[in-house]
This record gives C-alpha cells, sequence and structure tokens, in this order.
C-alpha cells in the first residue's frame, strides 16, 4: 500500500511537472512595468534537469544563493547539493549540503554572510558560513517538537540588526503556528504566536523578513495575509492587500515585495478568489501597494510562479520557482 501511494504521489507530480516546464520560458508582457527572464544560472557539472527550486537570497557582495529541493520536490535519499551560490553574472562559485536536508524549505542571508535554511522535515534550521560551513543547527534531525531543543517544520528565519534570530514553525495546519525568538549563540528566549485567524494568531506560517524597525512580517499563507508583529511577540496589524503570501522581501528603504504562488487556485485549500498570483511591490510603511508582476500562470488553476524571492541592490527581483523548475529573474523597464 505504502509503495502504490508513492508511485501515485509521483504520477501526479510528474503530470504537474509536464504543465510547469510547458510555461518556463514562455515570454509574456509583464503587468507592472518588468520583464521576466527563465532558467537563470548554472548548475553544478552532471546535475541535470534543474531541480526545483524553493527559495532564494542575496549575500551582501551581490553574490545570489539558491535552496532547491533535489529531484521530484524531496532530497530524501538524494545525492544533489541544494544549496547553490552564484556570482552576479550566473556563474556557479559553490554548492554543498548533500545529504543534509529533506524537505527545504527557507533560504536567509544575514548582513554578515551566514546562510540559513530552514527544512519541514528534518525539523531543523542550520546556519552556514558563505562557503558552506555549518556553524550551527537548531533543532535534532527527524525529531519534532517545540523550543527550546526542538522544533516542529521551521519554514523561515531571519535575523536582527544585533544577532537574535526569529523561526518561524508549521507548515501544516495546526503544526507549530508560532514565532521563535533565539539569541544570537542559539540560546532560546521566547515563543509567540498560536493557532487560529483572528488578530495575531497564525496558520502555517510560511515566510518572515523584517523591516527597518525592527517589527517581524510573517506571510501567514493559509489565513491570506501577513501578520506584523514587534520582537517582543506584540502584535501591530494584519494586511490583507498583498495577497497570499509566499514570499516576503523587504528592502534597506522598507519596500516591500511580496510573492503571491497560490491564490485565486482550485488546488489549495481557502486560496484567496479574487486575488490573482504574482509579485505585489509596496511599503512596510504605510501597506500602499504600487506595482504588481502578473504570473504568466495566473489564470492556471495550480500554484505557480516564485515561492521565496530576493532583491539585489540595483533592483532586480529573483524568485524560487517550483513547479517551473528555475531561478526567475525580473527587471523593471525604464
Amino acid at each position: 500500500m505504502a509503495t502504490r501511494r508513492r508511485i501515485l504521489r509521483t504520477l501526479a507530480w510528474a503530470a504537474v511537472l509536464l504543465v510547469a516546464l510547458s510555461a518556463r520560458n514562455a515570454s509574456a508582457q509583464i503587468t507592472g512595468g518588468y520583464d521576466r527572464s527563465g532558467l537563470w544560472g548554472e548548475l553544478p557539472h552532471g546535475l541535470q534537469p534543474w531541480p526545483s527550486v524553493i527559495a532564494v537570497a542575496i549575500g551582501p557582495h551581490g553574490d545570489v544563493y539558491a535552496l532547491t529541493r533535489c529531484h521530484e520536490n524531496s532530497c530524501v535519499g538524494r545525492s544533489e547539493p541544494p544549496v547553490l551560490k552564484f556570482d552576479p553574472s550566473g556563474r556557479l562559485l559553490k554548492s554543498w549540503g548533500s545529504g543534509m536536508f529533506g524537505f527545504p524549505h527557507g533560504l536567509y542571508v544575514d548582513p554578515d554572510g551566514n546562510v540559513w535554511t530552514t527544512d519541514t522535515q528534518t525539523n531543523q534550521v542550520l546556519k552556514f558560513s558563505g562557503n558552506g560551513e555549518l556553524l550551527m543547527t537548531i533543532g535534532k534531525k527527524d525529531v519534532a517538537g517545540s523550543p527550546p531543543e526542538l522544533l516542529s517544520e521551521p519554514t523561515g528565519v531571519v535575523a536582527s540588526r544585533k544577532g537574535d534570530i526569529f523561526i518561524i514553525e508549521g507548515h501544516s495546519e495546526g503544526v507549530g503556528d508560532r514565532v521563535d525568538h533565539y539569541s544570537k549563540d542559539g540560546r532560546f528566549i521566547s515563543s509567540f504566536g498560536r493557532y487560529g485567524s483572528g488578530p495575531g494568531m497564525l496558520n502555517a506560517p510560511h515566510c518572515i523578513s523584517m523591516d527597518s524597525r525592527g517589527r517581524l512580517f510573517v506571510g501567514d499563507r493559509s489565513n491570506n495575509r501577513i501578520e506584523i508583529f514587534t520582537q517582543g511577540g506584540e502584535f501591530v496589524a494584519t494586511w490583507t492587500q498583498f495577497g497570499r503570501p509566499s514570499g516576503i522581501f523587504i528592502g534597506k528603504d522598507d519596500t516591500l515585495y511580496v510573492s503571491d504562488s497560490e491564490s485565486n487556485t482550485t488546488a489549495v485549500h481557502s486560496s484567496n478568489p479574487g486575488m490573482k498570483k504574482g509579485i505585489r511591490i509596496g511599503s512596510a510603511r504605510d501597506g500602499k501597494v504600487s506595482d504588481f508582476i502578473e504570473d504568466i500562470e495566473a489564470s492556471g488553476p495550480d500554484p505557480s510562479g516564485p515561492e521565496f524571492i530576493a532583491v539585489n541592490s540595483s533592483g532586480r527581483i529573483y524568485g524560487g520557482n517550483i513547479r517551473r523548475r528555475m531561478i526567475e529573474g525580473y527587471t523593471k523597464v525604464e
């Protein structure tokens, strides 16, 4: 029975992939004045085709990092390195992480150039140097639980200016649904948040970012909203105007970029009918949406488009795409 279920899951993923691959090189008139480019970056020698890309991040010197899910959306039993480091031109500089991941999810590069990853299957957050040396582990591999020693499906991580670490937990409904606060050296401080749909509550938080004031922007995806908190856990506001958030990036000037890969789909529960899939751009200061890049599969019934996104100092947007299996780029047309 278990073997039959695995075969059915593989066939279902293959069917979705065929639809996605037909669109991976499609050209489109992008709403908001952005040109889209696909298949950015080179792969490690011998690694073909492109794996599913869940997340991207930009290093302090402009290097681009990608977190992939190896083969058929999973790294279990795979030898591919899930973490890829590129120079700004797309040339591969480094890759690592083989055998360390199950279902890679979140990626963050701190101001010192350290690379943070989350994995919702191994229940771990890993901190690496910019060249792949493992520096810190939070959580016990393949064991779910609560802080301080354990985590349950960590989906995202971010750090404050002084180095405090904030982790969100819960990829499945009713699991985790909290924000964990750790010191710079990995000492547990506190947690806040609980399952629900009321103000300050969470349902499968998917991403997290921080604005210039140090406020935490949590992508409360299954509730179709962003929840904003202070670092001490005080609830600040709920924003629904940025769609169903899969990824959040906030620039140094508080420009807010939110990727929505699931709105108005029939394949996902509570999929935010009436909103289109794409990337919404606005301000973390006042919440106004000023631009929208519509996804090239915006009318499709399945999730599509980038999940986690990052923006370099020139304003170029990079997105990790699971279904289309690529790093996508978006450049503003002047």
